[in-house]
């Protein structure tokens, strides 16, 4: 069952109620230095591209999944960046805390192109000349850019960033 389907069969249920899940981002990085990012539909804000992972889903398959269903941009992983677990309360009202792996990746294939409903504009962007981007973002594009570092988590205690 794909995560749209099982978050509609969830939302039928609990309502606006806080719901967890598992969800991915991307850091794709081309050749040039550039970062692939997307406007979204829902609220026309830029981000990266990121999604719920289906049931039964790997991470790592989760992420090249959704780089190219939304973008056609194919991706090969290099590393994982981090784990972080955020809140989003979305304009209808539903609550959500996402658990967030975000990893690193390379574009090995594919033209960037708008590829589903869920943006508005896709485009790489060289990272002095990125659009405006909530802290969210610019902290895991921070901590993904960052050469040899380790997986990004909060330690016990922390809040996160």
């Amino acid at each position: 069952m794909p995560a749209s389907e099982y978050v509609r069969n969830l939302r039928d249920r609990v309502g606006h109620e806080l719901i967890m899940f598992p969800t991915v981002a991307a850091i794709v990085v081309n050749d040039r230095g550039e970062v692939l990012l997307h406007q979204r539909s829902d609220n026309a804000k830029w981000n990266l591209i990121a999604g719920l992972m289906d049931p039964g889903e790997q991470p790592a398959d989760a992420i090249v999944r959704e780089v190219e269903e939304e973008t056609a941009v194919q991706v090969k992983i290099e590393r994982l960046a981090g784990v972080v677990a955020h809140e989003v309360t979305y304009m209808n009202g539903d609550h959500c805390q996402m658990v967030n792996m975000f990893f690193r990746c390379r574009a090995v294939g594919g033209e960037a192109r708008v590829n589903d409903s869920e943006s508005l504009e896709v485009s790489w962007f060289p990272l002095d000349s990125l659009p405006e981007l909530d802290q969210f973002t610019h902290r895991m594009l921070a901590l993904a850019l960052e050469d040899d570092a380790p997986p990004y988590f909060a330690a016990p205690g922390e809040g996160g960033f």
